[in-house]
């Protein structure tokens, strides 16, 4: 499927690799290609985005061969199924514990509703690769498919304060390239710049063609969303002030920001801690980043398992045309990942 299918005569059908770079098309929010209860599911989150819920659990914790620390974070899901030669199935779902010795870890299935199965050697990324580091724990992958080299780029933290590139052809077996963020390259007292996530978004006048989101803190313990641009993706600039405070917002933290794309905007998606409500909301930053307009709710967590009032870090994909989020559920490092469909 090719990023738009359009006849001419008619509106634009949004394809898988729209929604893996974060672009929601209004077709599909409002309902095109799906069935049953679904079919009238509404545009309802603010800027026109679907309205996603809960479906049910992918990954726990107790379920899983690796299992050091019985706890997992920080889900990214990619469609492998028209990029890699011979893939294990058609989505995989990179995912790691995070309190050490952590790991990066895969799972692979072939649909988005599951049922994903463990990649039976994770981790496949340590705490301790020799020459380029040993750390106490390495955790939240996520990953681009880098069209210009076909490859899956892999930004992964160790420690909190440092956030690396390996890169791989197949998925599974990466080889390490280089640290691309790390607190030094924010103002003094900066003590955390983790959780990134990268994004194919061009922003011509810095010459740039990616963009990352991660999470900052420093002395005061409130967590703000930071973020920089790229030309190709390893080599970085990084803004001195965050995009999103957590003042922005009345709340104490934000983290597992998400860039979305509709309608010429661009839009970043971010949770909250679960003392603030544990919801994920959405900001406006413009397609040049340079807008601020803070619209609210975007996804509100049941108070129900798996949930228990907290849901956090999405990743988005489709699956043949019906909009997913794949993200954590439940109580910071005692939940599970789960999916919802909008």
């Amino acid at each position: 499927m090719t990023q738009h299918q359009n006849t001419g005569n008619g509106p634009a059908l949004p394809g898988r690799r729209v929604f893996l770079r974060g672009a929601v098309a209004g077709t599909a929010a409002a309902g095109l290609g799906m069935s049953g209860a679904w079919a009238g599911s509404a545009a309802a989150a603010p800027g026109g985005f679907p309205d996603y819920r809960h479906l049910k659990p992918l990954l726990t914790p107790s379920q899983l061969k690796y299992n050091p620390t019985g706890e997992i974070i920080f889900p990214c899901i990619r469609g492998v199924y028209d990029r890699l030669s011979s893939p294990l199935g058609r989505y995989y779902l990179y995912y790691a514990p995070h309190d050490a010795p952590g790991g990066i870890c895969l799972a692979y299935g072939d649909s988005l509703e599951g049922p994903f199965t463990e990649y039976p050697a994770n981790p496949l990324v340590t705490n301790d690769w020799q020459p380029h580091y040993k750390v106490s724990h390495v955790s939240s992958p996520h990953v681009l498919w880098n069209e210009d080299v076909r490859e899956l780029w892999l930004y992964f933290h160790g420690e909190n304060h440092t956030t690396r590139l390996a890169r791989s052809k197949d998925g599974i077996t990466f080889t390490y390239d280089r640290t691309v963020l790390t607190k030094d390259m924010l103002p003094a007292g900066t003590n955390e710049t983790s959780y990134a996530r990268v994004f194919r978004h061009d922003l011509p006048a810095r010459g740039a063609r990616y963009v990352m989101l991660f999470m900052i803190n420093n002395q005061s313990n409130h967590r703000d969303i930071g973020w920089g641009w790229s030309a190709d993706g390893r080599v970085w600039s990084f803004a001195q002030q965050p995009l999103i405070r957590h003042s922005d917002v009345g709340v104490n933290n934000l983290s597992g920001p998400h860039l979305l794309t509709r309608g010429g905007s661009a839009y970043v998606v971010y949770h909250t801690g679960k003392e603030n409500g544990g919801n994920m909301l959405i900001s406006e930053v413009g397609n040049d980043f340079s807008r601020r307009a803070h619209l609210g709710v975007f996804y509100d967590s049941g108070s129900a398992a798996p949930e228990n009032g907290r849901a956090a870090s999405p990743s988005f994909g489709t699956d043949r045309g019906v909009p997913y989020m794949v993200y954590e559920a439940g109580e910071r490092l005692a939940g599970s990942l789960a999916v919802a469909r909008g």
